[in-house]
């Protein structure tokens, strides 16, 4: 289960004193914990794939914010808790596949311009963790023109 290897890598790199991975992967330990609570169960594979995905998103926003802010020292941070968090999510689909399935999924809802929310839900479900909504979505708005 990933969780139990996200426990492990936490354990190896805790022992091993990497400040970075220790960080990044306590981090997202804390966000899964929550995710629990809130669920009041235990989370499958795919939840904490979400977790993690969600946290690196965070990770690639904040690298664009202390960008913006001239802080290299910052940014070189996240990226590195960011690879580190990325080892643990599926492989990313290239692009041309992704315009693939959503040309897949357009054909099968026959969907209309209006059908937006209809094909991304469905994009991002046949997808299961492999690519990210915004280039879903830009993919789709370029489709259903």
């Amino acid at each position: 289960m990933l969780i139990e290897k996200l426990e492990a890598d936490y354990k190896a790199a805790f022992k091993a004193h990497d400040e970075i991975a220790k960080s990044s992967l306590s981090n997202v330990r804390a966000a899964i914990k929550n995710a629990e609570l809130e669920k009041r169960e235990p989370l499958t594979d795919q939840e904490v794939a979400a977790v993690l995905a969600k946290k690196v998103k965070q990770h690639k926003d904040s690298i664009s914010e202390f960008e913006k802010g001239n802080r290299p020292d910052l940014v070189e941070k996240e990226r590195a808790q960011m690879q580190i968090l990325e080892n643990y999510l599926p492989k990313q689909m290239p692009e041309d596949q992704v315009r693939k399935l959503v040309s897949e999924v357009i054909s099968d809802l026959a969907a209309k311009p209006a059908d937006f929310g209809r094909v991304m839900k469905e994009v991002i479900n046949r997808a299961a963790g492999q690519t990210e909504g915004a280039v879903v979505s830009k993919i789709v708005k370029e489709e259903l023109k």
